[in-house]
């Protein structure tokens, strides 16, 4: 991943940002040659975060007697999800 210092980025923060939106680049941002932030597109974004969220889940999911069937449904939701289904018509079935 390419980085690129504050100045630098404070001075073609346009293109960085077009960069990222639709060439989907992402930028290591740095101060004194350290890493500070990063610049990603609001996509990449999302991903970052739904896969936090899926990593809560499974920090807690262990802990649960009989979590078995749930963690189950939880990999067909996200098997659904990865091939495009929202999951709506899995929970459907499920009933």
């Amino acid at each position: 991943m390419p980085t690129v210092s504050v100045a630098n980025a404070k001075t073609h923060l346009s293109e960085l940002i077009a960069k990222s939106s639709f060439a989907r680049e992402r930028f290591i941002i740095t101060r004194r040659n350290k890493p500070v932030a990063a610049l990603v597109s609001l996509d990449d974004l999302q991903l970052i975060e739904q896969q936090e969220e899926r990593q809560g889940l499974s920090a807690i999911a262990g802990k649960w007697k009989g979590f078995e069937e749930v963690s189950e449904n939880l990999q067909d939701l996200h098997k659904l999800r990865q091939e495009g289904g929202s999951g709506r018509r899995y929970a459907r079935l499920a009933q």
